[in-house]
């Protein structure tokens, strides 16, 4: 029996685990870049958390939304027409009120004094009138009296001229006699000339001082007529039928002194109201004066139309004006908050499904398309087009009949696959 060196036995030994080693550092490494390639295993969603969502092919309303208020289309201003201290309040923000109703006594103790002093003025005035009357009338009186005496002499002068006259043909006067006569006849003729002459030139003089009189008396009544106005005035009425909206403080308090022109108070008329919508400044750019509208306030739809647009946007929003066409449902008063949609274009024949979440006009998102009879769902990339309240148009990525997740899948944002349960 020959022994083998133990040298050369050691040696083969050190060989073959150096084989070992190399094949075991292979495997290793293979099987390290094995599970490196393996993707991450598919989580499982619960189908009752996720919001499906069918694309359809038809007509796609695109409308833009917003919330907003009821107001007013007119609100009426009511202010102190005179100055004056406020002494009475009869009405409070909300009460119904009539054009004529009185919401407010102000007292001012100087206009009724000038008042008073400028009544006086017209009394007086009235008064001296009267007087110049009676004074013009008297003496028109005596000269229509003087004329009748002027014109007696007168047709006794002609006649004592007439006798005097056959009288002298007769030879029973003489010619100086009939001379006399004929002078005399003449001198009361033209006496009586006169006095008419006076007559009508004194008539004309009374139409004028009498006229003179009358102007004092209507500038006198002119100026007391204002100050019954005034008076009138401190009775503050709203001038319109409708609601108190408010009363300006501290311009209405009780006490308070009011100055002319100062805001009391607002009067609305709550048959008349218009919606005012806050539209989000990017899709407000979209909207166009007379555009459809529709008005939810939480107790009926009204119809309307859009009647202006703010030109400028605050806080990233800009307000909208809508006329409502339709009849204002039970409740509707002003402040009331509502919700609004207008319409702005209609697509024919497009492809369309419910708005997803975060989807933006012209943009793409990707979106889990449901498979295999909907246990699964893959991501797929979606074009959209335009987008409208709850609906977007697909221009590419999915076709009808197709079925996506609709609600936040951001939880998953690492996965191109997932699993339904």
């Amino acid at each position: 029996m020959v022994d083998i060196a133990r040298p050369e036995i050691k040696r083969k030994k050190r060989i073959r685990r150096i084989i070992y080693g190399a094949v075991g550092l292979v495997v290793v490494v293979v099987i390290t870049v094995a599970l490196t390639r393996l993707k991450p295993a598919a989580p499982s969603v619960d189908k009752a958390t996720i919001w499906p969502g069918t694309v359809q092919r038809g007509e796609l309303l695109i409308s833009v939304s917003g919330l907003g208020d009821l107001e007013p289309e007119t609100i009426w201003t009511v202010s102190s027409a005179v100055e004056g201290r406020i002494i009475k309040r009869y009405m409070l923000a909300g009460e119904k009120v009539k054009a004529d109703s009185v919401i407010l006594d102000l007292s001012n103790p100087k206009l009724e004094q000038q008042a008073l002093a400028d009544k006086s003025l017209l009394e007086a005035a009235k008064s001296t009138y009267i007087q110049t009357k009676a004074t013009l009338d008297n003496q028109l009186a005596q000269d229509r009296a003087a004329e009748a005496d002027a014109d007696s002499a007168n047709q006794q002068a002609q006649m004592d001229k007439d006798t005097t006259e056959e009288l002298f043909k007769l030879g029973l006067k003489s010619h100086v006699e009939q001379r006399s006569a004929e002078l005399t006849a003449g001198a009361t003729a033209k006496h009586e000339e006169i006095a008419k002459q006076q007559i009508a030139t004194f008539q004309g003089s009374i139409a004028a001082q009498l006229a003179v009189q009358q102007s004092a008396i209507d500038r006198a009544q002119d100026t007391y007529n204002e100050d019954l106005q005034q008076l009138q005035d401190l009775h503050v009425r709203p001038g319109i039928d409708g609601v108190l909206q408010e009363l300006e403080s501290p311009g209405a308090d009780v006490g308070a002194y009011a100055t002319a022109g100062e805001l009391l108070a607002k009067v609305v008329q709550p048959s008349k109201l218009k919606a005012v919508l806050k539209v989000a400044e990017t899709q407000a750019k979209d909207i166009q004066i007379g555009q459809k509208a529709t008005i939810d306030t939480h107790n009926g739809i009204i119809p309307g139309h859009v009647t202006r647009i703010d030109p400028s946007a605050t806080n990233g929003t800009r307000a909208v004006d809508v006329k409502l066409d339709g009849p204002l449902p039970d409740g509707a008063v002003p402040d009331l908050s509502v919700e609004g949609k207008i319409e702005i274009e209609r697509l024919p024949n497009v492809l369309y499904v419910d708005r997803p979440i975060h989807a933006d006009a012209n943009n793409t998102v990707h979106l889990f398309k449901l498979i295999d009879g909907g246990s699964e769902a893959v991501r797929v990339p979606v074009e959209i087009g335009k987008v409208s309240v709850d609906k977007v148009q697909i221009l590419k990525g999915l076709n009808v009949g197709d079925t996506v997740i609709l609600s936040d899948m951001s939880a998953q944002d690492n996965y191109d696959r997932i699993e339904l349960k």
